[in-house]
């Protein structure tokens, strides 16, 4: 195994508009919490800290989950399935 990197295969398929926007708002919703969370703890050691930074990332994440949306909504009433593919790409960084 390579210790310098590694790639994980999250999502990889074809699925219904249903199943597309249940993982995909999964994912997304996910990682704001994450963010969230993160901001919260930031803050509890600092209050000086600046969270914009977190709020932005935030923002981002939910204008990509509503663009994301509303490809399915279009893709649904083609009558299209939706393909995923989701790959984590891990990678060890010096500081």
């Amino acid at each position: 195994m390579n210790t310098k990197a590694q790639s994980v295969k999250l999502v990889n398929g074809e699925f219904t508009p249903v199943q597309a926007s249940d993982i995909i708002t999964s994912l997304i919703k996910q990682k704001i919490n994450f963010h969230k969370i993160e901001g919260l703890q930031n803050w509890m050691r600092n209050h000086d800290t600046d969270s914009q930074p977190i709020n932005s990332r935030i923002e981002e994440l939910q204008n990509a989950e509503e663009e994301a949306k509303a490809f399915i909504i279009d893709m649904k009433k083609k009558g299209m399935k939706i393909k995923i593919i989701g790959n984590l790409e891990i990678s060890a960084v010096e500081e």
